[in-house]
Order: C-alpha cells, then sequence, then structure tokens
C-alpha cells in the first residue's frame, strides 16, 4: 500500500486562477490546486518528511495544509502503464536523496488533487473532470467534501510466464482481412491492434512461410506489419501508378529530382547525405555538417494532443541524434494545422456516434503545450513555425515537427555520416524503458481514424530522460568513437531499430530477456515492437563495451547489451535460449509486394464553410472523404505564424490566463474558414508521410 504526498502553493498560485478561470463555465466560485505524489515503498515517518521537503518548495509550497471551503474533490493521475515523467523525475529525486534505489513494483505516481467550491452535484463535477483530462490515458477520483481520497497506485499486471504464439494463415480470405485490420485474436477472443496488411501482404507471406514449412509466430508477423507499414516503407508513394510511371512518385519524381539537381551540381554539391538516414545531412561549411528533419505525428495528436506533439518533437530530435554518427539538436520546429478553436459542436469517431473526438481548442491546447515542453525539457529552442485553421481539420489535425542538429565533418578520422554495423559488434540500447506504450503506432499511421484506433499507440514523450542520453552520446561517446552505427527507437521499437542496422552487416541475434521494462511479464512481441520513447539503438565493438557502458552508467543513463549483430543473413530473436523469430534478412526488407494505383479524375463539389441546416443531422458523421488534393504548401502562413508564436510566448514565460490569451479578429477566422482544398482529415497519414523530410526514411 502506497502513501500520498500532497504539496499546496501557499503564495502566487496561479496555477489554481488559471483553473478558476477554465471553469467559469461550470458555475465553480473557488479552486485549490494541489500536486499529489504516491509512494509505494517502505520508508519511516521522518524519511516521509524529508521526502516532502525535498519536493516541494519552501517559500511557496507546503505539505502541512490548511483548512479547506469545498464541496467536491476531484483527482486526474495516469492511467497503468501511462509515461509519468512528473513521477520519474520524483523518483530520481527521492533516489539521489537515500543514495537508494526502487526496484521490483515498488513505484512513484503523480496526480493533481482540485478542491472545488461552488453550486456542484457529483454529475457537474464529473463533467469537469472529462473536460480536463484524457481519459484515453487519465483516471478521475470524484469525492465529496469530508471523504479521503482513495491511495492508488496504478500499476500494470500481466499474466505469467508469456511467449509466443503460432498463427494460422491456412483460414478463409474474410478472416485473413479481419487479421489484417484488427489483428491477431488474443485467447480471450478479443484482437491485439491493426496488422495493416491486406490481401496482397498475405499472399506472399504464405508463399514464405509455405517454403519455411511452418506457420509464423506472433512476433514474426508483427515483425512484418512494423518493417512493412506506411510510416516505415510509405509504399503509398513507392506504388506504381497507372502504366506511365511504374516507378512510383518517389523514386520517379522526388528522388529522381532530387539525384538531378545534385548531379547538375556537380562538385558544388553540398548535400552528404539524402533520403538513406534517418534525417537529411549538408555540408554547413568546412568544419560542420547541418542535419534536418521534419515529420507529422497527426493521428497521435487527435487522440491526445500533448502525448502526440511531445513524443513528435522528442522523436525528430533523436532521429538528429541518430543521423550518422551523432548530430546535437541544435534548434525545433512545428507547423500546427487545427479546427477553428471556437467550434464547440461536438463529432464523433463511429457510425454509433459513442466515440466523441476532442475538440479543435483542446487539441490545439495540448499539441502547443507538448512542443512547448518538449522543447524546453531538451533545452531546445523553438523559434520557427506556423498555425493554421480550417474546418477540415476538425476531425484529424496535422501536426508537423521538425529539428535541426549539427555535427562535426569528421569523427575518428572519418566522414560523420558514414555508419555501419559490423558483425560480432554488441546490440546495445540506452535510454528509457519498454512498456505498452506506442503498441502498433507504426502501423497505426497507416489506417484511418476511428473508434477502434488503439490507446497503447499514445505514447508520452520523456524529454529529460532523453537529454541526458543525448548529452552522454553526442558529447562524449561519439568523440571517443566507442560505436560503429547508431539508430533510435522509434516507429516499431526495437524491431526495426536492430533489423535496419542489421541490414548494414546482414544479421542479427537478439535475447529478448534482456530489454530492460518497465513492468514484468510483458509479451515477446510487444518488447519487440514497443515504441517506449527516449531509447537509441548501437553497434559497440566488444573491445569498447566496458568503456561504453560505463561511460553511460556515470551519466545517469540505462544501457543494456541485448545481442550481436551477425552477417548469417537471417534475423534471429530468443527468449530465456528459445527460437522466437527466424527471418530472412531479405524478405523482412525486401518482399513487400509492391502496390499499384490507378487514377481516375472526379469531380469534386465546392465545400461550404458551414454546414447547412438539411445536414445538420449527419453533421456528426464521418465526412466524404473525395478525392486528395495535395495544395498543402499553396497556404499563405505567414500572419498566422506570428500569431502562433506569440501565443507560444504567453503559454511558456508567462502563464497567462485563457482570457488573456491573443486570439484571432473575425475578419481573420473568416478568412481562414474560406481556405479550402486542404487534405480530409480522415485520411491515414499517406500522403503527408512522418519522414518526408529532405533525408527522409524512404525506402
Amino acid at each position: 500500500m502506497g502513501k500520498r504526498i500532497e504539496i499546496f502553493t501557499k503564495v502566487n498560485d496561479t496555477r489554481s486562477e488559471v483553473m478558476l478561470q477554465n471553469l467559469q463555465d461550470f458555475q465553480v466560485e473557488k479552486v485549490s490546486v494541489l500536486e499529489v505524489y504516491t509512494i509505494n515503498k517502505e520508508f519511516s515517518e521522518d524519511q516521509f518528511k524529508q521526502i516532502s521537503s525535498a519536493l516541494s518548495n519552501p517559500v511557496s509550497q507546503t505539505t502541512e495544509l490548511p483548512e479547506f471551503d469545498y464541496d467536491f474533490a476531484l483527482e486526474i493521475g495516469f492511467l497503468p502503464g501511462v509515461t509519468d515523467n512528473i513521477a520519474t523525475t520524483a523518483t530520481e529525486t527521492i533516489e539521489d536523496l537515500f543514495k537508494i534505489k526502487f526496484t521490483g513494483s515498488e513505484s512513484v505516481h503523480s496526480s493533481t488533487l482540485m478542491l472545488l467550491k461552488g453550486s456542484l452535484d457529483e454529475a457537474t463535477v464529473e463533467k469537469i473532470g472529462n473536460k480536463l483530462a484524457n481519459t484515453l490515458i487519465q483516471r478521475l477520483h470524484i469525492k465529496p467534501a469530508g471523504e479521503k481520497m482513495d491511495v492508488v497506485v496504478p500499476q500494470v499486471h500481466l499474466d505469467s510466464n508469456p511467449g509466443a504464439d503460432e498463427v494460422n494463415l491456412d483460414i478463409p480470405e474474410e478472416e485473413l482481412l479481419e487479421l489484417g485490420k484488427k489483428g491477431i485474436l488474443n485467447k480471450d477472443g478479443t484482437r491485439r491492434g491493426p496488422l495493416a496488411l491486406d490481401a496482397t501482404h498475405f499472399k506472399v507471406i504464405k508463399e514464405y512461410y509455405a517454403k519455411e514449412g511452418r506457420n509464423p509466430t506472433d512476433i514474426e508477423l508483427e515483425s512484418l506489419a512494423q518493417t512493412w507499414s506506411e510510416h516505415c516503407k510509405h509504399t503509398i508513394f513507392a506504388a506504381e501508378m497507372d502504366e506511365d510511371l511504374a516507378e512510383g512518385l518517389y523514386k520517379g519524381y522526388i528522388k529522381r529530382a532530387t539525384n538531378e539537381i545534385r548531379k547538375t551540381k556537380g562538385d558544388k554539391d553540398f548535400c552528404v547525405s539524402v533520403f538513406s538516414d534517418n534525417s537529411g545531412g549538408i555540408v554547413f561549411d568546412d568544419n560542420w555538417i547541418v542535419s534536418d528533419k521534419a515529420e507529422t505525428h497527426n493521428s497521435p495528436s487527435a487522440l491526445d494532443p500533448f502525448g502526440g506533439a511531445i513524443t513528435g518533437i522528442v522523436g525528430v530530435n533523436r532521429d538528429c541524434i541518430g543521423f550518422g554518427k551523432g548530430a546535437k539538436p541544435v534548434l525545433n520546429k512545428y507547423g500546427f494545422c487545427v479546427g477553428l478553436p471556437d467550434d464547440d459542436e461536438i463529432i464523433y469517431r463511429d457510425a454509433e456516434l459513442t466515440t466523441p473526438a476532442l475538440s479543435p481548442r483542446r487539441i490545439l491546447d495540448g499539441i502547443v503545450e507538448g512542443v512547448n515542453v518538449g522543447g524546453n525539457c531538451s533545452g531546445i529552442p523553438t523559434p520557427q513555425g506556423f498555425l493554421y485553421f480550417n474546418e477540415g481539420y476538425k476531425g484529424k489535425p496535422l501536426v508537423f515537427v521538425g529539428t535541426v542538429g549539427l555535427m562535426p565533418r569528421k569523427v575518428g578520422g572519418e566522414d560523420s555520416w558514414e555508419k555501419e554495423a559490423q558483425p560480432g559488434d554488441k546490440i546495445v540500447i540506452v535510454g528509457g524503458r519498454v512498456g505498452q506504450d506506442g503498441i502498433h503506432g507504426a502501423t497505426f499511421s497507416s489506417e484511418a481514424l476511428s473508434a477502434g484506433s488503439p490507446a497503447t499507440a499514445v505514447q508520452i514523450g520523456d524529454p529529460i530522460t532523453q537529454k541526458k542520453v543525448s548529452d552522454a552520446i553526442i558529447k562524449e561517446a561519439r568523440d571517443q568513437n566507442l560505436y560503429t552505427s547508431i539508430t533510435d527507437c522509434g516507429a516499431g521499437g526495437i524491431s526495426c531499430s536492430v533489423a535496419e542496422m542489421a541490414r548494414e552487416c546482414g544479421g542479427c541475434s537478439v535475447d529478448l530477456e534482456k530489454v530492460p521494462l518497465k513492468y514484468p511479464n510483458l509479451e515477446p512481441w510487444k518488447i519487440w515492437i514497443s515504441e517506449s520513447q527516449e531509447r537509441i539503438t548501437l553497434s559497440v565493438p566488444p573491445s569498447k563495451l566496458k568503456t561504453f557502458t560505463d561511460l553511460m552508467t556515470s551519466r545517469g543513463v540505462e544501457t543494456a547489451t541485448i545481442g550481436e549483430f551477425t552477417d548469417s543473413g537471417r534475423c534471429i530473436i530468443k527468449q530465456n535460449n528459445k527460437t522466437i523469430m527466424d527471418l530472412s534478412m531479405d524478405f523482412l526488407h525486401e518482399g513487400l509486394p509492391k502496390k499499384t494505383i490507378k487514377i481516375s479524375l472526379q469531380k469534386t463539389r465546392k465545400p461550404r464553410t458551414r454546414l447547412s441546416s438539411t445536414r445538420k443531422h449527419h453533421r456528426n458523421a464521418a465526412p466524404n472523404v473525395g478525392t486528395p488534393k495535395l495544395q498543402l504548401f499553396r497556404i499563405h502562413f505567414t500572419p498566422i505564424r506570428l500569431q502562433c508564436t506569440r501565443w507560444r510566448s504567453h503559454q511558456t514565460a508567462s502563464r497567462q490566463r485563457p482570457s488573456q490569451r491573443p486570439r484571432l479578429s473575425q475578419q481573420t477566422r473568416s478568412r481562414l474558414s474560406k481556405r479550402r482544398n486542404l487534405l480530409p482529415s480522415t485520411l491515414p497519414n499517406i500522403f503527408l508521410p512522418r519522414h518526408l523530410s529532405y533525408g527522409g526514411r524512404l525506402n
């Protein structure tokens, strides 16, 4: 059983004042906001007093709470398994204070407690909770005045002895399609989430396993799904279009145009890495290389705006760290396309009208805060960006994030943008632990947003942990030449990072039980594909392994050696000495069947600014997707970019009340509402892929 520490701000309590402004529509007369830490570890009373002092500001805060006059208490905390950055920092503070380590099920959890005074009943307080919390990742607890708050320890409890399951593909095509759309069946009849595999995919998969003489394991099928996802392979851009563009948009236009320009420039070509690494690289001067990366985080931000945006920004930070031998992130940028902020009309993600989407204002507030926190906690400024309002983005926003990095031209006497894992190198992962957050994030980006969109696809980045990883690698390990190759654990987790690096040498062998976990008994396929953040994969020569791990440990960065790179031509995964995955490297990376797209011209009606009265009873249904028009880059952004920059300044520096935030004029809102012909908000992320950057991972 845990113990609660409640902290109250006794002077300059702007947090409570801002909360009162946010709740002015609910007849709330007074709000007191408290910080709560639930500590699930045995400590003496004297130690708890020391912990309370360490977690509070002695000048402005107190744990000796005064008498509160309130009617209801509302507490909001995270659900089990959701990343809790504040709790992570509190845990490290306690460990440093007593020179101990939290082990096993011992943990710290943070939450926010609001004491509400006003003409309220429990139903109204629940509405307040639903307004303030995202129930996809957060929990609510409501108590009337006088009742003691419960001690809640939100821990994940999983079945013991998990293993890999065989998946039977000898089933009717209809069942195969359901398998691709909804995922592998669990023993209780539920589905694991989208694989985004269609009939063409399953045809080549069945042919491969027929030659192997067996059925696939679940971890093998999940690994293929991640590697072949739209996020990783960009199959739409690579697809053959009609008969006159066999190469597809990517090779036929994007890559070809770039190559022709580089060829024309000859010796004056300043590009050093294009379309081949985590981000692109160009020559800055005689000593430095500039890396640049941008991607989108649309679907995650629609489900959890803060988590989706912060995960996006720290993700592109990692792409710079994982470029070449490692670039230092020095500048962030952003772009938000959202619905009209004053539109509070509810829409739903399902035909039954049971799963409401978040409001445009809620999405906007969350993504602004997410990018702010990600940049501020990482020590990276965010000076550039744009903001665009349009009714068409109400169902699904576009959330662009980008990072510019800096890297010396030479590392260890070699070109810094060149890297290659060698057979015999150890597979080392550093940074955060693996949990259930980020399951099916890569395949999720290949699907349209719906009521069945998996909650586990949502992640929350931990920029402080990532900052420690970045500094230890970029400032020390890189320049000591302690590794031969590096990449980040983004989409698909280690299933993609390890497998991508294994292409450089021809194979890999992984002992899955050596991967550090957030909680025990995680199923093998989840460990392999989880996109839990703040993790970097490196290939470290055996002779340098101890030096590398000692360096990471001294900098507070968790390190684990999970296997070895080989030249076997196979990707082999073992768990407790039992082989649960054995795939050909060639099939894993090159076996993906190529799509063929037929193009036809369709007339589209001119969109209306507002829904007509005759269509209002259909306003909650998904809009007609129609024919996508790639006209995003014709938008005039300049005046809106300045507006967003001012707003970010208010959010970060002075924490203005909502009523003090800059607002768009009616003339500006009217002009914005007339700008149409953009990508439909219900489309999957296929026309604006996450890695479509100058040096994106297009294959």
